[in-house]
């Protein structure tokens, strides 16, 4: 992926060229040439969207709306509007990383924008495409039923202890899934099989073509329950009053349910190699905004601690290194972030090409 910190330019009266982030950046005159311009929508796939366009709407007087969309049906209705000049979503914020790389960005349906008082904040790796968060999917189990988590290696979820009793999104329906198993076998295969010598006590021998392939073929034979959703996931894990709770791999954001409906769920913090993996949530402008002032005046927002907050309480981790996450978020993520597995976006092309193989490797090795 190209890390060069550059910012499409996007202001009015400047033809479609570029801007170095570090040059200047004139918040007022930004401010002020959005005053000039038309509402504007914004594509979330969270419905925290709506609280943070109504933020944004209230501290600027500019009219916003924030429209939750799924990732991929952000993806279809990005490329259309686009191709029919009918822009209807000025601003996306998408977690599917890998098809903004392949499929939005090189065709030119959208724009990446870096503030340029956000270019020594923003690590870069972030910054091209523009990342605004990292969000994090972890293991969890039942602090009711067990006094700390129940298992401390990864390849204990594919013995028989666990068959039938680990709990995940199917990975068949979302591919933030398959990128991970790609990110495993591209930049964790090691630990993986570090992890199994050190549950075993012997190296792993495999006719697969990785450690990580090995991993992931013992766990979909382990018949686990591949589910919807992160809801079902959260409820196999953390309802009240289980005997035998299943282990789970979750967003981080369902954490949240522990007060909302009284469930147990707690991290499994000492798991062996990883707690859990992260992927990248961008903020990208649509090529053919009529509001491009407006549009990149609530990127710089999403930027700030203001403007993130709403997402910050359901574990959110802001690209931003200015801004911590608060005291009181829910899962506690702040505390175990360096034991994910961050995502690398320098290979997240790889990622995408290679979904439908990994997505037939699950499929094949799948065991209900």
């Amino acid at each position: 992926m190209m890390r060069v910190l550059l910012a499409t330019s996007l202001l009015a009266g400047v033809s479609a060229g570029s801007l170095r982030a570090e040059e200047a950046f004139d918040l007022d005159a930004l401010v002020a040439a959005a005053k000039q311009e038309k509402p504007i929508n914004i594509y979330d796939s969270t419905g925290k969207i709506v609280e943070m366009a109504e933020n944004f709407s209230n501290k600027y007087g500019l009219k916003v709306t924030g429209m939750k969309v799924s990732a991929n049906s952000q993806l279809e209705m990005i490329i259309r509007e686009s191709q029919s000049s009918n822009v209807q979503g000025d601003v996306v914020l998408i977690t599917d990383a890998p098809a903004a790389l392949a499929q939005l960005l090189p065709e030119g349906f959208v724009e990446n924008y870096l503030p340029g008082d956000m270019a020594s904040k923003i690590p870069e790796e972030f910054q091209d495409p523009l990342a605004i968060s990292t969000n994090a999917n972890v293991w969890a189990y039942n602090t009711e039923a067990y006094d700390k988590c129940p298992v401390s290696n990864i390849w204990e979820l594919t013995e028989t202890k666990w068959k039938g009793k680990v709990a995940l999104v199917d990975p068949l329906t979302k591919g933030t899934y398959t990128d991970w198993f790609n990110q495993l076998e591209t930049h964790g295969n090691d630990k993986v099989a570090a992890a199994y010598k050190a549950h075993f006590g012997k190296d792993l021998e495999t006719s697969e073509k990785s450690a990580a392939a090995a991993w992931i073929k013992a766990l979909a034979q382990n018949a686990p329950l591949a589910t919807d959703g992160d809801d079902p996931v959260a409820e196999a894990v953390g309802a009240a009053g289980q005997k035998e709770p299943f282990i789970g791999l979750l967003s981080s954001a369902k954490f949240r349910d522990n007060g909302d409906k009284g469930y147990k769920l707690g991290v499994c913090a000492d798991l062996d190699p990883w707690v859990g993996w992260t992927y990248i949530k961008l903020g990208l402008i649509a090529s053919k905004t009529k509001s491009p002032n407006t549009a990149k005046l609530f990127v710089h927002y999403i930027l700030t601690e203001e403007g993130i907050t709403p997402q910050m309480k359901d574990g959110k981790i802001p690209t931003n290194t200015d801004i911590k996450v608060p005291d009181d978020e829910p899962s506690g993520l702040a505390k175990v972030a360096d034991k994910l597995l961050g995502y690398r976006s320098a290979t997240g092309l790889d990622d995408f090409d290679r979904r439908e193989e990994w997505q037939d490797f699950w499929r094949v090795n799948y065991k209900k």
